[in-house]
């Protein structure tokens, strides 16, 4: 029973990373500049503590507006949000 569980939360750690990798196949030439997503998350009342590059994602550490840390994961291209974990 234990092995099912370690498997199952290991499964759902590393679950949002692939998921988030697959929705960022996008060719460097074509990514937006970090600075143009940390200008987009500040002005969502963002607060955030680091961009850097992950599986071909932007990853960003932050506090979101509602106060939560938050590990997000963002489409280099689209800027959009593929995948999101709110921390404890």
């Amino acid at each position: 029973m234990r092995k099912i569980i370690v498997a199952l939360s290991l499964a759902s750690a590393f679950g949002s990373t692939a998921l988030a990798s697959e929705k960022c196949n996008v060719a460097m030439a074509d990514w937006k500049p970090r600075e143009t997503l940390l200008a987009k998350l500040e002005g969502e009342g963002w607060k955030v503590r680091s961009i850097k590059t992950e599986d071909g994602c932007y990853e960003a550490y932050a506090i979101n507006a509602k106060g939560e840390k938050v590990e997000a994961y963002f489409n280099p291209q689209t800027l959009d949000t593929v995948g999101m974990k709110i921390e404890d």
